[in-house]
């Protein structure tokens, strides 16, 4: 089995594309149980945000597999052919499909580095597969080792600390200069989309008031609806600035709406408490010679964007600690998922030894009628003993070299020795097997010279 992804990003496709492409919620169910009817198709998840549409997925054969999903993007979305889909469209397998899936969950292939909103979209599509029943062993285990990678990208480093939006980055110096938003109070002069959303990110921070004007009455009024906030007329907000903590000033104006003496007067009256404003205008509404006001501190748009950019830098850096724990869940995880290509073997061996072995007791054992329950425990003992220090070193080696370029021949060699039946045994039945005390032993050997075999019944009787 091959762990494939296909798909298209905002690195490789315009919007027109990524908004034809992409499938509605109410779709998704629908569209993973179709996907998982194509051909070889075992297992698959449908990763479709604005920024991505993504398709990963367990199939038999990789290239067939590219195929079949292929396929199944175009036939989803009738408006687009092939031929306006294919140059778009990325293909990754193996270890490259899993660091694909985990620097997606991280937000390390973000528009914007370190954002929270993929990792909960990524959960979102994998409750879906789930409740469609279009996941299993391989793409369960994959999903959730990318959402802990996710998460301890976010714990381990500080990719998602730093203010990367103007809105934000006023926010992000506001509690600088307080420490602590609760219940402080900020006036919204303008109705600006930037400084609207920096009002949403206070209010979100604990900012406990909001206090809104503008040029029209009832938009100010309809505004502080939104808000939960209080109205104040335009031209009376320069004699409410006092009550401000934090003022935001985001108009179309052509000239200074405040100056430095409407900043003076309002520090007064708050007894030179500080006021933090923020200039969002282009042109600017503020005076510059606020700057100059004692306890009155003031950032315009351009003190913003360089903050944006220093902190973009910051997140760049971070992200290349977060590259290197990818690695190294990559390859961890890749070493599970080649783990899997032996176990079947090892599963199967022992089921035919135990089979074998369980066969000869009872042949013996119905020759002796007259042994008692003890006796008959003894010999039982004694074939096990027998069995698992015969296949011992044989499990052992399959398990040390399932990782080496020689892997694939061991396995072969095994199932040629022991005549095994190459039908893969049910996910029960390996997950039996790894819970048995033949699975820790076997593992534990891998790195040791001994050869432990798991005492039985009859060590225990005879000492």
């Amino acid at each position: 089995m091959h762990l494939i992804v296909v798909g298209l990003s905002h690195k490789t496709a315009p919007v027109e594309i990524r908004e034809r492409l992409a499938v509605p919620e109410s779709r998704l169910g629908e569209a993973l149980t179709r996907l998982c009817s194509y051909s070889g198709v075992k297992e698959g998840i449908l990763l479709s945000t604005c920024n991505r549409v993504e398709v990963y997925s367990v199939v038999e054969d990789v290239e067939a597999g590219y195929g079949r999903i292929q396929e199944f993007l175009a036939d989803t979305h009738l408006s687009l052919s092939s031929e306006q889909l294919t140059p778009h469209l990325y293909w990754h397998t193996g270890d490259r499909a899993i660091g694909h899936l985990f620097r997606v969950a991280a937000s390390l292939d973000s528009m914007i580095i370190g954002e929270s909103q993929i990792l909960g979209q990524l959960k979102d599509a994998f409750e879906v597969a789930l409740a469609y029943k279009t996941t299993g062993v391989i793409m369960n285990k994959v999903v959730k080792k990318a959402i802990s990678v996710a998460k301890r990208v976010r714990t381990e480093t500080k990719i998602s600390e730093m203010a990367v939006s103007v809105s934000y980055a006023a926010v992000e110096l506001a509690k600088k200069i307080f420490s602590n938003l609760h219940e402080k109070t900020v006036l919204l002069v303008g109705a600006g989309e930037m400084a609207k959303l920096a009002a949403k990110h206070l209010i979100a921070q604990g900012v406990g008031h909001v206090r809104i004007t503008t040029r029209t009455p009832q938009h100010a009024v309809d505004l502080a609806a939104k808000f939960g906030g209080t109205a104040v007329p335009f031209d009376q907000f320069k004699d409410d600035m006092g009550s401000a903590d934090i003022v935001l000033v985001s108009t179309g104006a052509a000239h200074y709406l405040v100056g430095a003496e409407d900043v003076h007067r309002a520090v007064e009256e708050r007894m030179n408490r500080p006021m933090f404003l923020i200039d969002i205008s282009v042109p600017r509404n503020i005076d510059p010679a606020v700057r100059h006001v004692d306890n009155a501190f003031l950032f315009d748009i351009d003190d913003l964007k360089h903050r944006v950019e220093q902190n973009r830098a910051e997140r760049v850096q971070e992200s290349e600690k977060a590259e290197r724990m990818v690695l190294e869940e990559v390859t961890t995880t890749l070493d599970w998922m080649k783990s899997l290509e032996v176990t079947p073997t090892i599963v199967a061996l022992r089921n035919r030894v135990d089979e074998m072995k369980q066969a000869e007791v009872d042949k013996v054992l119905a020759r002796l009628p007259h042994l008692s329950s003890q006796d008959r425990e003894l010999v039982e003992g004694l074939a096990s003993s027998i069995v698992n220090k015969l296949i011992h070193r044989t499990m052992v080696t399959l398990k040390a070299e399932v990782n080496s370029t020689s892997g694939p021949a061991f396995v072969e060699a095994a199932r040629r020795f022991f005549s095994l039946d190459l039908q893969p045994p049910s996910v029960q039945q390996i997950e039996t097997y790894r819970q048995s005390a033949h699975y820790r032993t076997e593992s534990s050997a891998t790195s040791s010279a001994e050869d432990p075999v798991p005492e039985t019944s009859i060590h225990k009787r005879t000492r």
